[in-house]
């Protein structure tokens, strides 16, 4: 199938590795122009060069090493040499979730960093490219969330918490003036990915439930309908299609990617 987004500009949050990673691919090899966004830019110029070997140069792949959930950061992006400023076609939020732990041990400025990184930026995001968007008659946003706002996770509060709070706002801004001129807004909720997010994760659950990481795993995997993990090259291709003119009619949708995990009607 042929997305039609080919020769378009995507801002890619979190891409050199993980989901993020598995976005940019997707998008990239649809022949988009991809402005892909990290911290650590030794990992992001690996991915980087890779993607542009695996797609023979033929789109455009700027890297840029920064906090995206920075104003500092964010005006690099909008400045980055050869990229299209904020007239982007296609945006795709992504910051690491915050830390595992028990919410009594969290103050002011753990839940405040939560939501800046998890809430706050994507709104940033958002607010600085839509209209633009809507200007030009085209337009995808995706943020990648959590299946922890359908389903909450305990030792995930602050995601919980920051990420719920993202869902209640795309709910109302995607339903907007701008539904009518050519731009959706969506977030891809994912469930377990074999990620270093998950790595990170589960030495604090199996901790509190008394298992080793790898007997927790096992657990976990056999717990999925489906079977396992979902890998990032999987997610990639849900974030493109919802990028894509196919996916036009769908706006404001929670799209929950985890193996069959959530068990609940609707």
């Amino acid at each position: 199938m042929d997305l039609g987004i080919a020769g378009k500009w995507a801002l890619v949050g979190g891409a050199s590795k993980g989901l993020g990673w598995g976005c940019a691919r997707a998008l990239a090899q649809e022949g988009v122009n991809v402005v892909m966004v990290a911290r650590g830019g030794e990992v992001l110029n690996k991915a980087v060069d890779d993607l542009r070997a695996e797609t023979g140069g033929k789109v455009q792949l700027i890297g840029v090493a920064v906090d995206i959930t920075t104003e500092a950061g964010r005006e690099a992006i909008w400045n980055v040499p050869g990229g299209p400023g904020k007239d982007y076609d296609i945006v795709v939020t992504n910051a690491g979730g915050p830390p595992p732990g028990d919410f009594r041990d969290w103050n002011r400025e753990a839940w405040i960093k939560a939501i800046d990184a998890n809430m706050l930026t994507p709104i940033e995001l958002i607010k600085a490219t839509v209209d633009r968007m809507a200007a030009r008659g085209f337009g995808r946003i995706v943020n990648i969330t959590s299946s922890a706002v359908k389903a909450p996770i305990d030792v995930l509060g602050l995601s919980n918490g920051a990420r719920s709070g993202l869902t209640g706002f795309v709910a109302g801004a995607s339903r907007s003036a701008i539904a009518a001129k050519g731009v959706t807004i969506n977030n891809l909720l994912p469930g377990k990915f074999d990620t270093d997010r998950i790595r990170s994760t589960l030495p604090v659950m199996a901790q509190k439930v008394g298992k080793t990481v790898e007997e927790l795993r096992a657990i976990q995997q056999a717990q999925i309908p489906a079977g396992r993990y979902g890998n990032p090259q999987e997610f990639g291709a849900i974030c493109a299609f919802l990028c894509s003119q196919h996916a036009a009619y769908m706006t404001g949708q929670n799209v929950l990617a985890d193996g069959g995990s959530y068990a609940g009607t609707f």
